[in-house]
């Protein structure tokens, strides 16, 4: 079931007559399947790409590989071109990017632990660029990041 912020950003993305997309990578498709099950889905999801594996990120999406030897796959940079690159893909009022490390494995340090989740939200009136350190098992840290999501369209679609 979806969190109540989920629901409240679904209503109100609904109240101003918009859409949503996303471009997944740690969330791999959770946050279009959260945003699926709210009662307003069928007005707003446009749809969503799972960009998991760095193929897809630049095969699909079109990531220039450079930007993912200079900055990483899990990065601010590489996230706002997949919110770039899924914002025209999806032709969306809102399109969501999310890259992250929810496990050990990837490309984690120091200054950018296990649980650091980027985002790039691309709205009417502004592009949100966010980072946050969650902690918690990987889907502890997946559901925190559907939750930020939220949060962060919320008080943006406040301001429209």
């Amino acid at each position: 079931m979806p969190s109540e912020n989920t629901i409240k950003c679904s209503n109100a993305i609904k109240v101003k007559k918009m859409n949503i997309a996303f471009a997944e990578s740690v969330t791999a498709g959770r946050m279009a399947a959260e945003f699926a099950m709210t009662p307003h889905s069928g007005k707003i999801l446009r749809g969503g790409i799972v960009c998991y594996e760095v193929f897809v990120k630049e095969q699909i999406l079109h990531v220039p590989h450079a930007a993912i030897e200079k900055y990483t796959p899990e990065s601010a940079e590489v996230t706002q071109i997949l919110a770039q690159q899924a914002s025209k893909m999806f032709n969306s009022k809102i399109t969501v990017a999310v890259t992250g490390l929810a496990a050990p494995g990837g490309s984690e340090t120091k200054e950018k632990p296990v649980g650091t989740i980027f985002f790039h939200i691309i709205t009417p009136s502004d592009q949100i660029k966010h980072r946050e350190i969650f902690k918690g098992s990987p889907e502890e840290i997946v559901l925190q990041a559907v939750d930020k999501v939220s949060e962060l369209i919320l008080i943006n679609l406040q301001s429209l």
